[in-house]
C-alpha cells in the first residue's frame, strides 16, 4: 500500500488527511482510519535493553547502534506479513492502541508504553489497552481464518524476539553479521544488513519458513536465472512448489548527498505492490520507509529504547511491536544509501513484478542508465562468481569484497 493520506504539521510529524500522490498523479482518496490500520499493522522493532547478553560481549541492549539492523527486520518482517496474512491483513487491535498522531512520539510516550508492559506483567492495565478475557478473544476471532491469522501474527512478531533463539533476532544478525567481520556495537549498513538478512532466512530451520528465500542483487542487477533458481525446487519454471521470494537490491541515490532527481524514482517504487520498504534513512540515522507523501517519505523510526519483552511468553503484549504514530522527512535530507526490497509470491509473480519494475524504472529514470537492473540468465553467465556458499563459509569471497566495498561508502550510524 503506497501511504499518501498525511499532512504535515511539522517535520518528523504527520496529521491526518486526504491526499494523492502517485508518480503518474493519478488521485488516490485517502481513508484516514484505513490509513491508520494499515500503517498500525505494520510491525515496528525499535531498540530494546536489558536483554539477554549478546554473546561475546557484556552488551544487554542495542540503543545507540543497532537501528540499521532494526530497519532490517522491519522489511523482513512486512514481506513475512505479506507472506503468511496477505496484503489485505490488518491487526484487529490496531485503532485501541494509544494515538499519538497529533504530538510528536517522545521519550514520555516510551515510558507510557514500557509502564503499559510493566503493569501487564503484574494483572494491571491501563485503560488505553483493555485485556482482552479469552472468551471475548475466542468470540473476536470466531473466524478460524481470523484464529489463524493472529496465530500467525504473534509467531511472525516471535521470530524477532531479542533472545538467542530467535530465528531473526538481533542475537542471530550479530552471529550472521561476524562472518563479514562485523560485531554487536559496530555500525551496519543497509547493503551488509541486506546480506545478513539473506543468510538468517537461508539458516532459518522451520517447517513454516521452507516456502520463502531471499535474493540480494549484485552490482545493482537482478539476475532472473539467478532468482528462479533459488525459488525452485526443480529446474520447471511452473513447479507449483516454487518458492516466495524478497528481493533486496542495495543502491545509492547519489555522491555525497541524495539525487533530487532521484524522487520520482522513489516515490515511484514505493508505488509498487511488490514493494515492501526502504531500509534507508538521513546521516547518522537509519529508518525504515514505507511509503510518502507529496515530496516526504513516511517511516518507522527504531530510535526509541523500550524495555525488553519476552516473546516466549503465552500472550506477550503487542502493544510495543506496533507503532501508533507514522513520520515523515523530506525527501531531500534522504542519505543516498539505502536497501530496496521487493517480495514476490511465486515465480510467475517474479516474472510480472521484474516487468513492471522495469517499466517504473524506465519512467522514472533521468539518467541514461536506470538506478538498478533486471537481467536473463545467471550472474556467472556474466563472468561473476556465484554467489552459492557452503554452510562453513556463509560468505563467499566475492560477497565480502563486496560488502567492503558498500561498507565504507555507507552513513556512520548512531
Amino acid at each position: 500500500m503506497t501511504f499518501c493520506h498525511l499532512l504535515r504539521k511539522d517535520e518528523d510529524e504527520l496529521l491526518p488527511a486526504r491526499s494523492g500522490c502517485t508518480i503518474e498523479d493519478h488521485v488516490i482518496a485517502g481513508n484516514v482510519e484505513e490509513f491508520r490500520k494499515d500503517f498500525i499493522s505494520r510491525i515496528w522493532l525499535t531498540y530494546r535493553e536489558e536483554f539477554p547478553q549478546i554473546e561475546g560481549s557484556a552488551l544487554t541492549t542495542d540503543c545507540g547502534w543497532g537501528c540499521t539492523l532494526r530497519t532490517g527486520q522491519m522489511l523482513l518482517a512486512q514481506g513475512l506479513i505479506l507472506h503468511f496474512l496477505g496484503r489485505a491483513w490488518t491487526w484487529p487491535d490496531a485503532l485501541n492502541i494509544e494515538n499519538s498522531d497529533s504530538e510528536s512520539w517522545t521519550s514520555n510516550t516510551v515510558k507510557k508504553f514500557t509502564a503499559s508492559f510493566e503493569a501487564s506483567l503484574s494483572g494491571e492495565r491501563e485503560l488505553k489497552t483493555p485485556t482482552i478475557s479469552l472468551k471475548e478473544k475466542i468470540e473476536r476471532y470466531s473466524d478460524d481464518r481470523e484464529m489463524q491469522n493472529e496465530i500467525y501474527h504473534r509467531k511472525i512478531i516471535s521470530w524477532f524476539g531479542d533472545s538467542p533463539l530467535a530465528l531473526f533476532g538481533l542475537h542471530q544478525l550479530i552471529e550472521y553479521g561476524k562472518k563479514s567481520g562485523k560485531k554487536a556495537g559496530d555500525w551496519y549498513g543497509p547493503a551488509v544488513v541486506a546480506h545478513i538478512l539473506r543468510k538468517a532466512v537461508e539458516e532459518a530451520r522451520h517447517p513454516d519458513l521452507k516456502g520463502i528465500t531471499i535474493y540480494v542483487a549484485q552490482d545493482c542487477t537482478v539476475y532472473s536465472s539467478d532468482v528462479i533458481d533459488k525459488q525452485c525446487t526443480s529446474m520447471a519454471s511452473d513447479n507449483t512448489n516454487d518458492k516466495a521470494v524478497i528481493i533486496l537490491v542495495p543502491v545509492r541515490l547519489g555522491g555525497e548527498r541524495t539525487n533530487a532527481d532521484y524522487l520520482d524514482f522513489v516515490k515511484g517504487i514505493l508505488s509498487l505492490e511488490y514493494c515492501v520498504g526502504i531500509i534507508g534513512g538521513k546521516p547518522k540515522q537509519s529508518y525504515y520507509f514505507a511509503g510518502f507523501q507529496d515530496d516526504s517519505l513516511i517511516y518507522m523510526d527504531p530510535h526509541y529504547c523500550q524495555s525488553f519483552v519476552d516473546v516466549s511468553i503465552k500472550d506477550f503484549p503487542l502493544e510495543t511491536f506496533h507503532c501508533p504514530s507514522p513520520k515523515k522527512m523530506s525527501f531531500r535530507k534522504m542519505d543516498p544509501s539505502c536497501t530496496i526490497g521487493f517480495y514476490c509470491r511465486n515465480v510467475q509473480d517474479f516474472k510480472r513484478a521484474s516487468e513492471e519494475i522495469t517499466k517504473m524504472l524506465k519512467i522514472s529514470s533521468k539518467e541514461k542508465y536506470p538506478l538498478f537492473t533486471f537481467v536473463n540468465g545467471h550472474s556467472r553467465d556474466y563472468d561473476f562468481t556465484s554467489t552459492t556458499t557452503s554452510e562453513e563459509d556463509l560468505f563467499s569471497e566475492d560477497e565480502k569484497k563486496r560488502i567492503k566495498r558498500f561498507s565504507t561508502e555507507e552513513f556512520v550510524l548512531l
